[in-house]
């Protein structure tokens, strides 16, 4: 390890914001990046743990094993810290960004509020090996005569793509949107992660020999059929992009939207396209400035709408959360090492939304088809209506953003396959691709899945293992052996 007694001595820092006034202006990150004698300081903190929870199950779904790296950056060995940190995540330098950082909760010094700033660190390694010129393509050395077919360029098709690439095989990348990536690139809004990092790993594999192919619809525009005829395998990592029905009168208003929507085109916007046009969501053009916004939802869909609004000029957000509130500080010896129910803000919440706890969205209520108002209550601990605690709130927009049911079966690839293909339901109603976790095939010849639409709606860094599980399956089953790490 770094330093024996780093974490007593070093006070954890992370990359701190520009003020939420500046910030809203725009739509680029605003975080400040630490300089890198502060970054060594940092991972000088981690304890080296005798069981380091942090790239366990309960910490780092793709086992980043973050006690390595962090001695690497204390000693300056970036180009092995890199080379270390690849080893088990494709990339870096979106998770460093915009996962909510289980391995934080899961640290050691956590137990204290302190844990070990894993995710600037990571972050920094990845950016730091842009900078030095460390990320470049790595084309494999044979090539296996074997073509694989990728449908989709979410984390879990770029990771799979990637991976099946370097182990030779001809991979091929549809996606039906005008660019490569997915809800990585269309939902989650620029001010938290830019577009161009995903842009440079599309030239790094297109280095490496994979080809992308755009405004392509499987199930649509091209047939599984057409698929299995051409490919010798194909993983379909569609995604969990149905929104859960929220089942509330006057979801049809003018004015009423699900989030995606809302978050959908102003990444376009933002991305510069020709069109706000897209497959999936809703082409009428929204826009929340001057206007007062109400959010129904508690999770990062709501929060990305609470900031894209404010960068639009919205007069007021308010954000509706059925959920109690949620303690400052968690029971560390209840919880620990795992993710803690707990008052968390995030950045977009902190330019100004108003937070209500523990109510009701019970109508959304308008005049000559345009919404006005969102009719509200208390609910109990139970999440049921307390009676008399009725109000309103005015709304000029409303965005749902509730989470996610599964894929979309009334369109695309499933809805070609329909009953040959087997689907999961959860008791939550929510649907999923079946298959297992070894070697994620389906019920239907050739076909594949990772990602979203197997194990319903979660994070990027468990995209991305799912995608690196499956690769591995894939290159296993077409050549009887693979190298490529689980």
């Amino acid at each position: 390890m770094g330093k024996v007694t780093g974490f007593l001595e070093i006070d954890r820092q992370v990359a701190k914001y520009e003020p939420a006034s500046d910030r809203i202006r725009h739509f680029r990150e605003f975080t400040i990046p630490l300089e890198d004698p502060e970054i060594a300081k940092q991972a000088a903190r981690c304890m080296d743990c005798g069981i380091p929870y942090c790239h366990g199950p309960q910490g780092c779904p793709i086992h980043n094993q973050i006690p390595d790296w962090n001695d690497l950056v204390y000693n300056n060995n970036w180009e092995e810290a890199i080379r270390n940190l690849h080893s088990t995540n494709n990339f870096p330098e979106f998770t460093g960004r915009i996962c909510p950082a289980p391995c934080e909760e899961a640290c050691t010094l956590n137990l204290e509020d302190v844990p070990v700033a894993i995710k600037t660190i990571e972050q920094a390694i990845a950016d730091k090996a842009y900078e030095m010129g460390y990320v470049r393509p790595y084309p494999p050395a044979h090539k296996t005569g074997k073509r694989v077919a990728v449908i989709g360029s979410g984390p879990a098709g770029m990771a799979a793509a990637q991976q099946l690439g370097r182990a030779g095989h001809d991979v091929h990348v549809f996606e039906r949107e005008a660019k490569i990536g997915g809800l990585m690139r269309y939902g989650i809004p620029d001010f938290k992660m830019e577009k161009h990092f995903i842009d440079r790993r599309i030239e790094q594999m297109e280095g490496e020999g994979v080809t992308f192919h755009t405004l392509v619809n499987v199930g649509v525009d091209k047939t599984l059929a057409d698929l299995q005829a051409e490919f010798d395998a194909i993983l379909y990592c569609g995604g969990s992009e149905r929104p859960r029905d929220p089942a509330i009168p006057g979801a049809d208003l003018d004015g009423v939207h699900i989030a995606m929507d809302f978050l959908v085109q102003q990444n376009k916007r933002v991305g510069q396209e020709n069109s706000i046009a897209s497959v999936a969501w809703n082409n009428e053009p929204i826009v929340a400035g001057g206007k007062h916004v109400v959010v129904v939802g508690g999770g990062d869909t709501a929060s990305d709408c609470i900031g894209t609004a404010f960068r639009q000029g919205a007069v007021k957000v308010t954000q509706l959360d059925i959920r109690p509130e949620p303690p400052e500080k968690e029971d560390k010896l209840t919880v620990w090492p795992f993710w803690a129910t707990k008052m968390r803000t995030s950045s977009s919440q902190a330019e100004g939304a108003i937070r209500d706890f523990q109510i009701a969205t019970l109508e959304f209520v308008g005049e000559d088809g345009k919404l006005t108002h969102v009719k509200c209550c208390e609910v109990d601990d139970k999440r049921q209506p307390v009676a008399g605690t009725e109000f309103f709130i005015r709304a000029d927009l409303a965005f749902i953003a509730i989470g996610f049911a599964g894929p979309y079966e009334d369109a695309g690839l499933i809805a070609e396959l329909g009953d040959r293909i087997e689907m999961n339901t959860d008791r939550r109603g929510n649907r999923s691709v079946a298959a297992n976790d070894r070697d994620y095939r389906t019920s239907v010849d050739k076909l594949y899945v990772a990602g979203d639409c197997r194990r319903g709606q979660s994070l990027v860094v468990w995209a991305i293992r799912e995608g690196r599980q499956a690769a591995r399956a894939i290159d296993e089953a077409l050549m009887g052996e693979t190298v490529l790490p689980r």
